[in-house]
């Protein structure tokens, strides 16, 4: 048993010697990469089903519970987060069939409500509560997909905070589910037929006795199911044997015409794009584009005219249309050329083209008519991130959302003929975003690249290096990070505590060459432009290394594994969250092997040399001084699997010096990687997060 001693920085009973739980090490398992051999003592930990590893996890919760539950301020913190957490939210709805359907939460609910109602002025009734379906709140809705005659309504659930999907089939009318349940479906949506017979969609072979949350995800299939069959009568529509890693996501148009398939290989942005015409009884499924060169986002269709959101030769994204009877790249036209901003989202609605642009991660958004030609500017309520503006060519109106780091969410209806926006529903929140600011700077990474980040804190805050401050990034997969509220993050500035979110290369908000620019052999940049950004707010007064937390999730996880174990010396405090930090092994389990577009693979010897010289388990050094640590995950992630998050907390013990700051690991039991974790488990984790860093930052 490891004993630390650690000096915090109040009075209180936690200043006493704090006992891991040993963990067994396993000295015979080396792997042998390329010539170089890495041990692996800690592989036991991989086998989630094992007797010996549900001991050494209850061991670890007992250990870092004994520790929270000492904490002055956590009982406070959680009230507080369950009074601001009491508001209503409401969804922007959407039309189908004549009747409109919205997600809705009273306030404390664990999981939305899903209702519907015969007009927007009309008393809405409850179709789908999913609260009723688990006693712990932990079974969520993750697909809503009413048919087109607006009678019946596919929905997906999710247990447990688990990938995987069960598909059911709930008449509108009666409310009561038909027979219809479809199982092993993961990745994928529901997409109606036009005459409403039945969808189609995408599910995975049945995996192994006991491997479901970590066998590999491979060999994903389209099917038809039609209504009232079970599900092993579905109809193959399409499949492909011999590409066992890609994925097949399968989309009606809107007018019923075509079933398009976007091909997907992992994560990696680019796409192939195939059809098949649904009038023809024996259409065979045509491949548009097959070339793998670019990202293509098929947008919609103008009858036998595609109109696409690609990269291709336009790094910030551009619109393109394609006349499917002429295919040839020769007859594409440009509708919408790259503009200096990248073009970050595109609907078309009321035969208008509705574009998103990100300048320097902020939203504004502009209206052209299908030929490319400017119709207006679209003005929003201010500086911040939409969402939204979905719908279809024969609309007239849309709906929006608008959010700022300290402007709940608010939706707002669109007009397509006249450009103008009216308030819809204004969420009623217990905190007071004017007494804060937010601005964005720029920090200077290694190389000299410029990296935007977004700092939000009280009026008048003293620049004296004394502040805390919670530094939040992700950096991969080509995702943008875009000011929005949160109430956990609301608490966290009411403590007093500075909130800064780094955009940095790995991410998607400027486009192609900057998500490629943190990627496989590139990755390290990713981690430079962290440590930048951190180096930028002590620099300039806004905290110090004692009062500087850094915090980031699944792919952020690593991004916070990597930094700490690289500048132990920079944070006072680390929140890795369901982190990727076995970076030699994480395409061994589920989806990981699709994360090899980002980050390479330990199979090739250059990308092994890279991987290994970051890879957050593999650099932990004993006798250092690592920051305080409280390391997150959950036992249903099948993303990311735990085993990464035990791993590099064992390890982490071990390697911690001893007169260190306390090392933890908290594992959440009946919750996945994030999606659908019912919100008493969100503010018991919120609040113990922040009474951690409340505690080992020193904050008054």
């Amino acid at each position: 048993m490891k004993t630390l001693f650690f000096c915090l920085m109040s009075a209180t009973a936690l200043a006493q010697p704090l006992t891991y739980p040993e963990t067994r090490q396993d000295k015979s398992v080396v792997d042998t990469y390329h010539g170089t051999e890495v041990a692996d003592p800690f592989r036991w930990l991989e086998d989630d089903n094992s007797e010996e590893t549900k001991a050494w996890v209850k061991a670890q919760n007992e250990v870092t519970f004994g520790y929270l539950n000492k904490l002055p301020k956590r009982d406070e913190l959680r009230a507080r987060l369950e009074k601001l957490w009491n508001y209503e939210r409401v969804g922007a709805p959407f039309e189908e069939g004549g009747r409109w359907f919205f997600n809705r939460n009273s306030g404390l609910q664990n999981q939305s409500v899903f209702y519907v109602t015969e007009s927007l002025d009309a008393e809405p009734r409850i179709l789908l509560d999913p609260n009723t379906l688990s006693k712990d709140g932990t079974t969520s809705l993750t697909e809503t997909a009413p048919s087109p005659n607006g009678k019946l309504l596919v929905y997906g659930l999710s247990k447990a905070g688990s990938d995987w999907q069960e598909f059911r089939v709930k008449d509108i009318d009666t409310g009561k589910d038909r027979e219809d349940v479809l199982e092993w479906i993961k990745f994928s949506g529901a997409s109606w037929a036009k005459d409403s017979s039945g969808f189609y969609y995408s599910r995975y072979p049945q995996p192994a006795e006991g491997a479901a949350l970590t066998e590999a995800n491979k060999n994903q299939k389209v099917y038809f199911h039609k209504l009232g069959t079970p599900q092993s009568e579905d109809r193959l529509v399409y499949e492909r044997p011999d590409q066992p890693d890609w994925g097949l996501h399968a989309y009606v148009t809107d007018d019923g015409h075509y079933l398009t398939f976007t091909v997907t290989e992992g994560t990696d942005p680019k796409k192939r794009i195939f059809y098949k015409d649904l009038t023809e009884a024996d259409g065979k499924v045509i491949e548009l584009l097959n070339d793998f060169d670019a990202s293509y986002g098929f947008i919609d269709n103008v009858g036998t005219v595609f109109y696409f959101r690609t990269d291709l030769d336009a790094p910030r994204y551009r619109v393109i249309a394609i006349d499917v009877t002429q295919p040839a790249r020769e007859n594409w036209r440009e509708i919408l050329p790259q503009t200096a901003d990248k073009l970050d989202g595109v609907s078309i609605v009321g035969d208008q083209i509705l574009c998103e642009y990100l300048k320097d991660a902020r939203s504004h958004m502009r209206a052209f008519d299908l030929e490319g030609k400017l119709i207006r500017d679209i003005e929003l309520p201010g500086i911040g991130t939409v969402g939204g503006f979905g719908g279809r060519r024969r609309d007239k109106t849309t709906f929006y959302a608008f959010t700022s780091f300290t402007t709940p969410g608010a939706i707002y209806r669109y007009d397509i003929d006249s450009g103008k926006s009216t308030l819809y529903r204004e969420p009623k929140v217990d905190f007071d975003g004017s007494l804060y600011e937010t601005k964005q700077v720029f920090a200077t990474s290694k190389d000299g690249t410029r990296v935007p980040m977004f700092i939000v804190h009280k009026k008048g805050l003293k620049l004296d290096g004394n502040n805390a401050t919670l530094l939040y990034g992700y950096g991969g997969f080509n995702i943008s990070l875009t000011p929005s509220f949160s109430i956990g993050r609301s608490v966290w500035l009411e403590m007093g505590g500075v909130y800064a979110m780094a955009n940095l290369r790995g991410g998607g908000e400027y486009g192609a060459d900057w998500h490629q620019a943190g990627t496989k052999l590139t990755k390290q940049n990713v981690f430079d432009d962290f440590i930048a950004c951190a180096e930028h707010l002590q620099k300039e007064g806004y905290t110090s290394p004692k009062k500087l937390a850094i915090m980031g999730g699944s792919n952020g996880g690593l991004l916070v594994g990597a930094c700490m174990t690289q500048r132990p010396e920079l944070f006072g405090a680390a929140l890795p969250a369901v982190g990727v930090m076995d970076m030699l092994r994480f395409h061994n389990f589920t989806i990981g092997w699709a994360w090899k577009s980002d980050y390479g693979s330990s199979e090739n010897a250059d990308q092994f040399k890279a991987l290994y010289a970051y890879s957050p388990l593999h650099n932990l050094k004993p006798g250092t001084r690592y920051p305080a640590t409280m390391v997150t995950t959950a036992d249903h992630d099948d993303r990311v699997v735990p085993a990464h998050s035990f791993k590099f907390a064992a390890r982490l013990q071990e390697c911690q010096a001893n007169d260190g700051p306390p090392v933890l690991i908290r594992i959440e039991t009946s919750a996945g990687h994030g999606a659908g974790t019912a919100l008493t488990k969100v503010i018991e984790e919120t609040a113990d997060e922040w009474a951690f860093l409340h505690e080992v930052l020193g904050m008054e």
